[in-house]
This record gives C-alpha cells, sequence and structure tokens, in this order.
C-alpha cells in the first residue's frame, strides 16, 4: 500500500469513531428511516476503524497482550451495556445476562473460529499454533461455562435456573478468580505458550510510536462505545424485524451480540488470514472467556447489591449445543495443526446454534 493511501486510511480511522458517536447523537432527531440508515452506516465504520486502532495498538504492546486489549476492552463496554439493560428492564431481563453470555460463546467459538479455520486453510493449507494455549483456554472456558450456565440447572436450595444469594456470591467468585489466573498464565508466566508461531506480515514493520498507540487506544474506547450505543439504537428495528418473522426474543440477544462482537471477529479474521493463528485464536478464546470472567461476577454483584432478579441455567437445547461445541473444540484444537476441515464442522455447529434460535 502506498503511503498516500495509508496516511487516507489512518485520518479516515482517527475521524471515524468520533463521526460515528455524532451520529448516535443526531439520529434520534432524524426519521425513522434515515436513522437506521445513519446508524447502521456509522456502525460499520465504527467497526472497522475499531479493528484499526486494535491491530496499532497490538502492534505496539506485542503479542498476547495486544489481543487482550481489544478482548477485555469490548467485554467491558458489554457488560455495561448489559447492566443498564438490566437495570432498567425489571424481572423481564432476568435470563439477559445469560443469553448474552451462551451466544457471545457460540458466536465465538463456532462462527468466528470456524471462519478463522476455513478461511486460513483455504488460504495456506495447514496452519499451526501452540497446542498448550489453546488447551489452556479450553480448559478454563469448559470448566467456567459449565459451572456458570449449566449447573445452576442441578442445585437443589432454588427450583429452575436461579441461585441463592451466597451460591451467586461463590460463581461470581470463582469466575472472576479463575479469570484472572488465566490472564496471569497468558501475559506472564507461560507467555510462550501465546505467541505466533509463524512470521507474520508485520515482522519488519516498525512499531507505532508511544503517543500514536496512546491515540489508537483512546480511539479504540471511542469506537467500541460507539458500536455498543449503535447496536443498542438498532435493537427497537431488530426486535421489530425478529417479531414480524415470527422468530423467538432469543433470536434478538444473538444479533447484539454479534454486532458487538464484529470488531474482534474481522480482526481474528484478518490474523488468519495473515496466517497468524495463534494471534486469531487469542482473541476469539480470550473474548469467549472475557465474556464470562467478567459479565458473570458483574450481574452476580448487581443482582445481590439492588435485589435484581437473575437466571443462569441454560435451556436443555443449548446445553447440548454447548458441550457438543466444547466437545469439537477440544478435539480440532487438540493438535496444533488445522485444516479446511475444522473450520468447516465448527460453522457447521454455528448454523445450528442459529437456525435452532430461528426454529427451537
Amino acid at each position: 500500500m502506498s503511503s498516500s493511501k495509508t496516511a487516507k486510511l489512518v485520518h479516515w480511522t482517527m475521524y471515524m469513531p468520533i463521526l460515528a458517536l455524532v451520529a448516535l447523537g443526531v439520529a434520534g432527531f432524524l426519521p425513522y428511516g434515515a436513522s437506521l440508515a445513519l446508524c447502521g452506516v456509522a456502525l460499520a465504520g465504527a467497526v472497522f476503524s475499531a479493528v484499526h486502532h486494535a491491530e496499532t495498538v497490538a502492534h505496539k504492546v506485542g503479542e498476547p497482550f495486544g489481543t487482550l486489549v481489544l478482548a477485555v476492552a469490548v467485554t467491558i463496554i458489554e457488560v455495561a451495556l448489559i447492566v443498564s439493560v438490566m437495570l432498567s428492564g425489571g424481572p423481564d431481563k432476568a435470563g439477559l445476562a445469560r443469553d448474552t453470555v451462551f451466544a457471545a460463546i457460540m458466536i465465538v467459538s463456532t462462527g468466528i473460529v470456524g471462519l478463522c479455520l476455513l478461511f486460513g486453510g483455504v488460504r495456506h493449507h495447514t496452519q499451526g499454533f501452540h497446542v498448550e494455549g489453546a488447551s489452556a483456554a479450553l480448559a478454563v472456558l469448559c470448566a467456567l461455562s459449565v459451572l456458570t450456565l449449566v449447573l445452576p440447572n442441578y442445585t437443589s436450595s432454588v427450583l429452575g435456573p436461579g441461585l441463592t444469594a451466597s451460591q451467586l456470591a461463590f460463581e461470581g467468585m470463582i469466575s472472576l478468580v479463575l479469570y484472572m489466573v488465566f490472564v496471569f498464565v497468558q501475559t506472564v508466566s507461560h507467555r510462550d505458550y501465546f505467541l505466533a508461531q509463524a512470521p507474520s506480515e508485520e515482522t519488519h514493520v516498525p512499531p507505532p510510536s508511544r503517543r500514536a498507540a496512546i491515540l489508537s487506544l483512546g480511539l479504540l474506547v471511542v469506537a467500541l462505545l460507539a458500536v455498543v450505543g449503535l447496536a443498542k439504537k438498532l435493537s427497537p428495528a431488530v426486535e421489530n424485524a425478529v417479531a414480524v418473522a415470527g422468530a423467538p426474543k432469543a433470536v434478538v440477544g444473538i444479533v447484539i451480540a454479534a454486532l458487538v462482537l464484529l470488531p474482534e471477529g474481522l480482526a481474528a479474521l484478518r490474523a488468519a488470514r495473515a496466517n497468524k493463528l495463534q494471534t486469531s485464536l487469542n482473541l476469539a478464546l480470550g473474548s469467549a472467556l472475557a465474556s464470562i470472567g467478567l459479565t458473570i461476577p458483574t450481574v452476580a454483584a448487581v443482582s445481590l447489591l439492588l435485589d435484581q432478579p437473575i437466571e443462569l441455567g441454560l435451556a436443555p437445547k443449548d446445553m447440548v449445543l454447548l458441550a457438543v461445541t466444547l466437545l469439537v473444540g477440544v478435539i480440532t484444537l487438540g493438535t496444533g495443526r488445522t485444516t479446511v476441515l475444522q473450520g468447516a464442522v465448527h460453522l457447521v455447529l454455528f448454523a445450528t446454534f442459529l437456525f435452532l434460535a430461528i426454529v427451537p
């Protein structure tokens, strides 16, 4: 890419997060159709600018810190969105955190991972990664998923998918502790397990200056705020479309989760196409872990402090899908080498998840 084109791209990604927030502010004063169109265009621009700034920060701080920045930033803002809806929705939103976390796990573990393995396999035939890092992430994901989304259905103190106050506090505590231990292993004690094996196309590109990295970090946060705000703005239209189509309300949560996860998904896909599958897996699995490890403790605290109802246990159909997803993930990522076949398997599971969400 020529220097003039690069400069134009950088300028565009610098202005877009601010313009997206402005679009979010003025959308309420426009006619319904124009408001939706503006929010859609602004959302696309915010997503692409977020990916650019995330890659800039990642290039400056190095792996695996770079992927951790995007995963944690997206999850923190997603948690803020969930809590705000919980506080305004009342008992009708008791299952919102569960539905959002489950949707995030399925979108990441089957959709994003599947696309990365498929596109990476098509372009590079076979790709490698550190099996130790993937195994560590999958072990934590299995434990957190089952303890927070399956076990509540089988406790006897409270009937149904709910938990007692002490059980909920315990769930929140172990989720946060286990996630923090994983982050310590990923960034400190066993950092080499999460470093890319293949040389990247950025190997000979000098890292950005400290000032540029700080600016990109700030613009990344602004872009992610715009993504979440625009997604929330578009949610009534999504709800209306789902109602007209006669689909279950859970589809709305899937659409919103997909919109919020777009920056991570695009960044992971670009890394896979650049033969950096380890970076893709760090982004994907890391965001799934952050979704549980940060969301569950936060909503548990909100539920206990403000006496907000909360339900964590999944329906039987969703538990089966989660179990199959975790089992397939352990198998397909257990060798350290992947092809298009593994990508196809994950995408079939993703298609099944989407189809059964619409036709339960």
